[in-house]
């Protein structure tokens, strides 16, 4: 195993060990609203200020890029090595005591995603991945399902929980009813990682979303590569990353996936 991998899963074993300290009294914890239905917890920080001790005392010249704490200041475009963290993705989930949340870790090296981590401490499932070296559920080799038709297809999503009204909800319904008209069954766990990892081990055939951020895809996305799978927005092109518009799935699946939904693509 890559060390750099190692010290990701040992990054996202103490970050979700301060997350099932605290799922056991969820009613205590002081909840904070960034914005309309997004919420961040003591405990999110709590998880990234772990997390990032770890991977600093690991390899203190690299760069951060986190959820709650935002760029390290040494993030700029000399810096080869930048990790990417969601402390707890599914925070919402997790303050309903809702059980469909994780530590999302990944390595950005050169602009490339090498090393990638999704840890679900509910279920203890460790999903790892090292560029070229393929994709593992509890170090176990995982591959994107085998269904290559849509209709037969349950396909994941996230829908907009920011903006519930306007130009953005509607969008995402016309999307509903094409996938929905088009796939066996639509699903909204809640926690975008995690999402992407099932589409990895073949829990799910696909998954669309809009508005993502770089934490909520980068170590879902390697996982995705390196089980057979593919991943792109919604022109099917490379540019997700920064842009937050993704599509993922097995290569048939995904394939039909940009013929429905392509014309969401961003101009």
């Amino acid at each position: 195993m890559h060390p750099m991998l190692n010290t990701a899963i040992k990054a996202a074993r103490r970050g979700a060990a301060v997350i099932s300290r605290a799922s056991f009294d969820v009613d205590l914890l002081k909840v904070t609203k960034k914005q309309h239905n997004d919420f961040v917890t003591e405990v999110d920080q709590a998880a990234e200020a772990a997390i990032i001790d770890v991977l600093k005392n690991a390899y203190p010249d690299h760069a951060i890029l986190a959820e709650e704490s935002g760029a390290s200041a040494n993030l700029h475009d000399d810096n080869e090595n930048v990790w990417i963290i969601d402390p707890l993705d599914g925070t919402t989930n997790f303050i309903h005591g809702f059980p469909q949340y994780c530590v999302s870790i990944a390595l950005q090296h050169r602009g490339q995603i090498t090393q990638a981590v999704v840890y679900d401490p509910t279920r203890n499932d460790l999903f790892t991945a090292t560029k070229g070296s393929g994709a593992y559920l509890n170090e176990k080799r995982i591959r994107v399902g085998k269904r290559d038709k849509i209709a037969d297809a349950l396909i994941g999503t996230g829908f907009p929980f920011r903006e519930t009204e306007g130009p953005a909800m509607d969008e995402y319904m016309k999307m509903f009813r094409i996938m929905t008209q088009s796939c066996a069954g639509l699903r909204r766990p809640g926690a975008a990682a995690l999402d992407l990892a099932y589409v990895a081990a073949g829990r799910l055939d696909g998954f669309f979303e809009k508005g993502l951020k770089p934490w909520d895809i980068a170590a879902g996305a390697l996982l995705i590569a390196e089980s057979g799978g593919i991943i792109g927005d919604f022109s099917g092109d490379s540019d997700y990353l920064y842009k937050g518009d993704v599509l993922a799935g097995s290569p048939k699946v995904f394939a039909q996936m940009v013929g429905l939904l392509s014309p969401f693509a961003k101009k």
